[in-house]
């Protein structure tokens, strides 16, 4: 998709220029959109760009690549934590909206939503599978919980509580060995009676950590423990899976006649992104650190994240694309890999990434606006956006 160069948010080279004054760090302060409380939030003109390429007016995130022009519920729940970071309470209220409207059935407190939406064979539009995907899950009830806390939204928050209750009931199994463990989806991930398939990539720590500091319900506590064994051993060469298959009794094994097939890419690729956006306060911070090193060895050597990489013996298939590189800046922000930090900020400055790639685009905006200061995750995986800590000086 072409931007559109008359846009007012969107300057013709947004994309070159604006992804570039980010990777070079070139912030500047002013005024965005104002919340009803008064307060302003720094300008984050990557998100009005993002708006503007991805969103449409009533609030569905495109994936203008896919011939279906699908929207996943993974894309909405992103896009309501985007609003959150930028204060941007009527693009929040817009997003909500449809998501609640379109993948939940018009009711949010009846259903998860579904996690794919767009045009069907018949060219009608609607849901194209029901099945509700848990990361997604995670973050709207993350991104519902804190607008209800930042905006001071009882309603907000109470939809939180009870989409979080859904997850617990309908997306979770008390699997022998490794206790109770989220699972991608509802439906379809049970293999055998006594073998799961499991997603690596589904498991931010710090939003179980933040579940934990709210509730009194034990379960969210345990899934972080399991959550955290599944990204360490199912990673035994430092290195993620796409899938992970675990076997009651034997552990983790490669998902041989699975997508993933014992390969980390497209989806692992977000295993490092949430690990390096954890608060240094924690211990799993430094413990995660340490066994994805092989990783950031792997991109420092390389100069580049690899697109599909073997988890066992390390063999890629070739450079990822910039979103990747976008991805791995906030675990390559430790001191000891400041090389491999600037040769993926250049790597981002030489190759912006496609303005129609919508997955690329998110890791870009989670990546550098973590990097770039607009938000920060406490110690109990609190949000802590920008534009609230400009409030609390004012």
């Amino acid at each position: 998709m072409m931007l559109r160069a008359s846009s007012p948010a969107c300057p013709v080279s947004l994309w070159q220029w604006g992804w570039r004054a980010l990777a070079l760090l070139c912030c500047c302060l002013g005024t965005a959109h104002a919340a009803r409380t008064g307060c302003h939030a720094p300008p984050w003109p990557q998100w009005e760009t993002f708006k503007a390429s991805f969103i449409s007016r009533d609030g569905r995130v495109i994936d203008r690549s896919t011939s279906r022009q699908q929207t996943v519920s993974e894309g909405q729940a992103y896009a309501l934590f985007f609003a959150l970071v930028a204060n941007d309470r009527p693009a929040f209220a817009r997003i909500l909206q449809w998501t609640e409207d379109n993948l939940a059935g018009g009711d949010l407190t009846d259903r998860l939503p579904a996690w794919h939406w767009g045009r069907k064979d018949d060219g009608s539009w609607g849901v194209l599978d029901a099945n509700p995907a848990a990361d997604a899950d995670l973050w709207l009830v993350y991104a519902l919980g804190e607008a209800g806390r930042l905006w001071q939204e009882r309603r907000y928050v109470a939809l939180s509580s009870l989409l979080a209750n859904r997850i617990l009931a309908e997306e979770t199994a008390n699997i022998p060995g490794l206790g109770l463990t989220l699972l991608p989806a509802p439906h379809g991930f049970r293999v055998s009676p006594s073998v799961w398939r499991l997603n690596p990539s589904y498991l931010p720590i710090q939003l179980f950590d933040w579940l934990g500091s709210r509730s009194s319900d034990p379960r969210w506590r345990a899934l972080a423990a399991s959550s955290l064994r599944v990204m360490l051993e199912s990673a035994p060469r430092g290195y993620s899976p796409d899938w992970i298959l675990y076997e009651a009794g034997k552990g983790f094994r490669i998902d041989s006649e699975g997508e993933g097939n014992g390969k980390g890419g497209y989806n692992a690729i977000r295993v490092y992104l949430w690990a390096g956006m954890l608060s240094p306060d924690t211990s799993t911070h430094a413990r995660l650190q340490a066994a994805f090193a092989p990783m950031a060895e792997y991109v420092a050597r390389r100069g580049h994240p690899p697109e599909q990489i073997d988890i066992l013996d390390g063999r890629a298939n070739g450079p990822g694309p910039t979103g990747f590189s976008a991805a791995m800046l906030p675990f390559l922000s430790a001191p000891n890999n400041s090389v491999a930090l600037k040769t993926q900020i250049d790597r981002i400055m030489t190759q912006p990434p496609r303005a129609e790639a919508y997955y690329e685009q998110a890791l870009m905006l989670f990546a550098l606006g973590w990097r770039n200061g607009h938000y920060r995750f406490a110690k109990d995986g609190s949000l802590q956006p920008s534009w609230k800590t400009t409030c609390n000086q004012a």
